[in-house]
């Protein structure tokens, strides 16, 4: 779902055809910044890409006439919306109908234009709410006159990495398993899977990672396409679960924090939502692992989306 990040813009992400009718949907990172009056898309979340990175596309919100949903004109694209921008149409996939509806939703209100009533004394102006404005001013490095209207475009083609995975007609869900582990019956049921982005131990470095949380383990992989795990975090050697008090220090966004017998993990969800579920996930499946049975003076303690366990 898009969400309301540190410096009060609109963000998450969509899948964009970026070239128009090609039927390729490409992951992307969007910022709605009604500040500067832009829609900005990127490789990967700003904060995991390196300083000083230019987004990849962005379109001007007064070029945008109507923001609508779109899932009957391309069946095949599932919770499918479009932008109209002048002759052009871009077409984008959201995560689910809950972030199909929300994304439509702040995108018509950022481009809606307010006429005052009679009598009140002010001008004509954009709506610019505070749960839908921008600060951050991007520099265009490319300008195309697609039907009438201006694109701003990256001058240089960029690999896709992990994020910009072709999405055909239907896309892979946020907690759909690798291809390699539907093929048969796994040894452990998997709970919960999906990408999240992790600080390295040593360098203190920010890479996105593929999760798997199962029955007695967390895992991660350096992609969904991996059969051999980067880590295996048993269950029983995690202590605390809960979101990260120190995430204004880091400068991040939807960071919660696993503590462990030798060290403790940074993990940074693509979502408000995502982060709290990761956390209910992996809490739930430690307490299901270690059992009901337990005396007084072992029992965990839950506390909103802290849970602590003995050591």
């Amino acid at each position: 779902m898009p969400y309301v990040d540190r410096q009060n813009r609109i963000c998450g992400f969509l899948d964009i055809e970026e070239n128009e009718n090609s039927g390729r949907f490409l992951r992307r990172y969007f910022i709605l910044d009604t500040q500067q009056g832009n829609l900005l898309w990127f490789m990967d979340n700003p904060q995991n890409l390196p300083k000083g990175a230019e987004n990849v596309g962005s379109l001007k919100l007064t070029y945008i006439s109507k923001v609508s949903d779109a899932t009957k004109l391309r069946p095949k694209a599932e919770f499918c919306f479009v932008i109209n921008a002048g002759m052009r149409k871009f077409y984008l996939q959201a995560n689910d109908q809950q972030d199909l509806v929300e994304w439509i939703s702040v995108l018509n209100n950022a481009t809606k234009i307010t006429v005052p009533k009679p009598g009140e004394g002010h001008t004509a102006h954009a709506e610019t709410p505070q749960e839908a404005s921008g600060a951050m001013k991007q520099v265009s490095y490319k300008t195309e006159i697609i039907g009438g209207v201006p694109i701003i475009t990256a001058t240089q083609e960029q690999g896709e990495g992990q994020n910009g995975a072709e999405r055909g007609g239907v896309k892979r869900g946020q907690n759909q398993l690798p291809y390699y582990l539907s093929r048969g019956v796994q040894d452990q049921a998997i709970i919960k899977a999906g990408y999240c982005v992790k600080q390295g131990a040593l360098m203190k470095n920010w890479k996105r990672r593929y999760f798997m949380l199962e029955e007695n383990a967390l895992s991660y992989y350096k992609s969904d396409l991996e059969r051999e795990a980067l880590r295996v975090i048993p269950l029983k050697e995690i202590h605390k679960v809960q979101e990260c008090k120190q995430s204004e220090l880091m400068m991040r966004d939807n960071l919660f924090e696993m503590v462990t017998s030798s060290r403790t993990f940074y993990i940074q969800a693509d979502s408000p939502e995502d982060m709290h579920s990761w956390i209910k996930a992996i809490s739930g499946a430690i307490v299901a692992q270690r059992g009901p049975g337990r005396s007084a003076n072992t029992r965990v303690r839950c506390d909103s989306d802290v849970l602590t366990f003995p050591k």
